[in-house]
């Protein structure tokens, strides 16, 4: 007989649940189901990962939420009487049903939190279409009449549900070794029967095999500011709350083999997938006289070529640029870019400092004739490819500077041209790091913090350093951890619960826009006051999503704020020199004063600039391209300060021959040179290297 789970709490039911997204597929195949659930208590952060990992292995996912219902109104908040939250199950069926969950979850958020996100039974009637409901755990409001031993009240919950969702609300009967369980699970068998209420099984799975209870507990601990040891910490009584194998369930419910039945028929009744790769942008309103999007943006990139190159343009010039008006086109990014041509230019119009450009949409030519960029492309030999192309999947992304201080005034200028419910800014999620989550376990099983403390800096420091890594690279930290049982038993469940999330916050910069309010794409979160779509930067473009980041520059606010002291002081208006040809600009690089200049401010990179003598910008280029290492993840090992005792930063192997070079040898000039014409797309002159 087959099984599906449809009561699983991964990770992102933060510091409560275990299972890992990635590994929940892999264990439903392990054991032979086809399909099973995500129901993360009253979010839904981790639905669009959890389905692309179900897909790799070949699973159905089932995208749900355990939802809070509120006592009595979502919109009460009285201390001791609406913090007593009920329980809930939604699966979702269809697209309907994706859409009407989402809105509940959001108004969880924005309308009902109240210690946590609540819906109330008036907002569930109005959103039920496309779900379906199960009764949920102990905690469910069907669950607790009968525990308080009110049958007449447990009918009455029962039959209202059963009014809303037809046959498509379950009573959910689990298998968990809890006693109030096995009271509650008899009397929710005879329920079903009086009202003729479909049965199914579940097991509220916390993590994802029975051995992990244990570490479970260390995480509900973290969670709850507890230790190990606390009488009074939250606990689950039972080690059985894991991912049980379709045979272990059966054996249980063998007296009702419906409920398992059930399982299967409800996993038959969820067909929604998400939709990636589908562009969804926002409408951007052009003026009345221009009969189409198109004609309004290639009125723009006319003129602006024009401006930019003067009124007769080479041929060479005009074909490049009608070859990425076609492309744009055809993939349909006109309204794109004239939506950041139009919040850049308002930027530019109220006096916010905006940055020249920078990422591979300075390739564009036509980025750069209506002033989304201010770097030549043609000068710089900059290839549009890299940008855009008809192979590209994912959607482009400008990267936008502006000052620091004077950021938020375009946001909400794109709040209020698109609509406050159009525009939201994204979350992100702090992890539990290597050296954090040493400390964390280490407090929850009462080591003392010197001891503790000591472990976790024999770890490297570096923002993606694992503790596997710092096995391979501290020998001291391999010693410890091999002779101590101690410390060993330590790392070992640091190990397991590494890299979770622990907090949900605000991305730095991220703005998602919609066509639709967001919540009808995605679920949207509170935090500190700031309303958030649920889903990651990453996972929104690939939704299709318009994501951009409107990026606060502490650099631009300096450079405008000098500016004004300079007028003040000098009566001199400073503008931007494109020739950038002030050999008193480049002396600092000669004399190594580029501390706090991004990019060369390393002892290595100002060593290097003071024998590389740069007079020009282009040399600026080559340096920075040939000095920093590729993307460390691409890097199989590292060699540290080997050209130059002093170097503290890693290098790539790879970039051997062109340290020789940096530091004096010559064997590897015309190598050197080559690389330079592949990263910077130019000729470096000999001469530096001569």
């Amino acid at each position: 007989m087959e099984f599906v789970h449809l009561h699983v709490h991964s990770e992102y039911s933060l510091l409560d649940g275990m299972c890992r997204i990635k590994d929940i597929p892999k264990r439903a195949k392990e054991l032979g189901m086809k399909a099973i659930a995500l129901t993360d208590h009253g979010v839904m952060f981790g639905s669009a990962i959890f389905f692309q990992e179900c897909q790799k292995q070949g699973i159905k996912a089932i995208t749900g939420c355990e939802m809070y219902i509120a006592p009595r109104s979502r919109f009460e908040k009285d201390a001791g009487r609406d913090d007593k939250y009920n329980h809930l199950i939604l699966l979702v069926k269809n697209k309907k049903g994706y859409q009407n969950l989402i809105k509940l979850v959001s108004i969880g958020f924005t309308e009902g939190f109240y210690s946590k996100p609540r819906i109330d039974k008036e907002i569930l009637k109005e959103y039920s279409d496309g779900l379906i409901c199960l009764s949920a755990c102990l905690a469910g409001e069907l669950p607790k009449a009968i525990l308080n031993d009110d049958m007449e009240k447990a009918e009455e919950i029962a039959l209202w549900y059963k009014g809303i969702f037809g046959e498509d609300y379950y009573l959910e009967i689990q298998n968990n070794g809890l006693r109030e369980q096995i009271m509650v699970n008899q009397k929710l068998i005879k329920l079903a029967k009086k009202l003729d209420i479909s049965l199914v099984a579940t097991n509220d799975a916390h993590y994802l095999k029975k051995e992990d209870s244990f570490n479970h507990e260390i995480l509900l601990c973290m969670q709850t500011g507890k230790r190990i040891t606390d009488e009074d910490r939250m606990r689950f009584e039972t080690d059985e709350f894991y991912i049980k194998s379709p045979e272990e369930m059966q054996d249980y419910f063998e007296a009702v083999p419906e409920a398992i039945e059930n399982t299967v028929k409800i996993a038959d009744k969820c067909n929604f997938e998400f939709e990636f790769g589908v562009t969804k942008l926002p409408n951007y309103d052009v003026p009345k006289e221009f009969e189409t999007h198109e004609a309004y943006f290639r009125k723009l990139a006319e003129d602006g070529i024009k401006e930019r190159y003067g009124e007769n343009p080479e041929k060479f010039i005009l074909d490049r640029a009608e070859y990425e008006i076609e492309i744009i086109t055809k993939m349909g990014y006109v309204d794109y870019y004239l939506i950041v041509w139009d919040f850049i230019n308002y930027a530019k119009s109220i006096g916010v400092s905006v940055g020249p450009g920078r990422g591979s949409g300075a390739g564009s030519i036509i980025a750069y004739a209506i002033k989304i960029t201010d770097i030549d492309p043609i000068k710089y030999n900059l290839l549009f490819e890299r940008f855009l192309n008809p192979e590209r999947i994912s959607m482009p992304d400008f990267d936008v500077d502006f000052c620091y201080e004077r950021r938020g005034e375009v946001i909400d200028y794109v709040t209020k041209k698109y609509g406050v419910d159009h525009v939201s800014q994204i979350i992100t999620f702090g992890t539990l790091a290597a050296k954090n989550v040493i400390r964390s376990v280490g407090r929850v099983l009462n080591i003392p913090l010197p001891q503790v403390d000591k472990i976790a800096k024999m770890i490297p420091n570096g923002p993606h350093v694992t503790i596997d890594d710092a096995l391979k690279e501290s020998k001291e930290f391999k010693n410890i951890y091999e002779e101590d049982e101690d410390v060993k038993r330590l790392v070992d469940i640091s190990k397991t619960l590494e890299g979770m999330p622990k907090n949900a916050s605000t991305h730095a910069c991220g703005v998602v826009i919609t066509k639709n309010p967001v919540d009808s794409y995605v679920p949207l979160y509170v935090n500190d006051g700031n309303v958030v779509a649920q889903y990651t930067m990453t996972l929104l473009e690939q939704l299709g999503l318009l994501k951009m980041d409107f990026l606060g520059l502490r650099t631009l606010t300096v450079i405008e704020d000098c500016k004004e002291l300079v007028k003040e002081n000098r009566g001199i208006d400073v503008e931007f020199d494109e020739k950038m040809n002030d050999p008193n600009v480049y002396k600092l690089w000669h004399d190594g004063q580029t501390y706090g200049i991004f990019q060369f401010e390393s002892r290595g990179m100002t060593s290097f600039m003071k024998e590389l003598k740069p007079d020009c910008l282009e040399d600026l280029i080559a340096g920075v391209s040939l000095y920093r290492p590729g993307p460390m993840d691409q890097i199989p090992r590292y060699i540290r300060g080997k050209q130059n005792p002093g170097h503290n930063e890693y290098t790539h192997p790879s970039l051997e021959p062109i340290l020789n070079v940096t530091y004096g040898c010559m064997v590897y000039q015309e190598q050197v040179m080559q690389i330079v014409r592949d990263l910077a797309g130019y000729s470096l002159r000999k001469s530096r290297f001569s």
